[in-house]
């Protein structure tokens, strides 16, 4: 099952610090996985550090519409040469991963998402607020108290390529594309997502990003 081959869509934008960390955490996790990077206009080093990978299976697709979290990965999945694909944050490192897992989830369930570790500057910090989500059992279907509907998160989440061209992520959001993509999958077409705890990355700190409410 480990052999099994996967792509891996990343989008970017200003993400200097962390993609090199996020794309070699493929590479030592994966056997030769295809890395596709859909980038909207990075104006800092993001792209000079994804070419430093140039030994291996990626390819960088600039985007040239408005960008929106659902657009950029519909676009990316679309270029997707594999049909198991995981979709990752280039904040987020892997540091512990089973393909097996994976692989016998997705046959009951069309996406499984993992454990995230909130790192700040360094630092593990308690999971609060949106990190509560990412607790030590296996659950189906989760559903989060604290939003009032279900919890999946596209920063470290495997699904087919076959189901999401069929089943796209709405591409008029301007974020948590991965929540309504989950309430259509379990309302409207009565399947299953899982969160898997064995399963982990880290997820570094973003100044900018909204997931980091609560911090500490």
């Amino acid at each position: 099952m480990d052999n099994q081959k996967i792509s891996v869509v990343i989008r970017t934008r200003n993400e200097e610090k962390y993609i090199g960390f996020s794309i070699q955490s493929c590479i030592d996790n994966f056997k030769n996985p295809e890395i596709i990077i859909v980038d909207d206009n990075s104006s800092d080093e993001t792209l000079k550090i994804v070419s430093l990978f140039d030994k291996y299976d990626i390819k960088i697709y600039k985007i040239k519409k408005s960008y929106s979290p659902g657009y950029s990965l519909n676009y990316g999945v679309s270029k997707c040469n594999n049909d198991l694909v995981l979709i990752l944050s280039a904040h987020c490192q892997i540091i512990n991963m089973n393909l097996k897992i994976v692989y016998e989830l997705l046959i009951k369930h069309r996406a499984v998402f993992g454990n995230q570790i909130p790192i700040f500057y360094g630092k593990k910090i308690s999971k609060r607020y949106i990190w509560s989500h990412f607790g030590k059992k296996e659950e189906i279907n989760l559903y989060s108290s604290i939003e009032d509907r279900y919890f999946l998160h596209n920063a470290f989440c495997f699904y087919r390529k076959s189901f999401l061209e069929l089943n796209p992520f709405d591409e008029s959001l301007s974020g948590k594309e991965d929540r309504y993509w989950a309430i259509n999958l379990v309302d409207k077409l009565e399947q299953s997502f899982i969160y898997s705890p064995n399963l982990e990355a880290y997820h570094f700190y973003t100044q900018k990003g909204a997931t980091w409410k609560g911090i500490g």
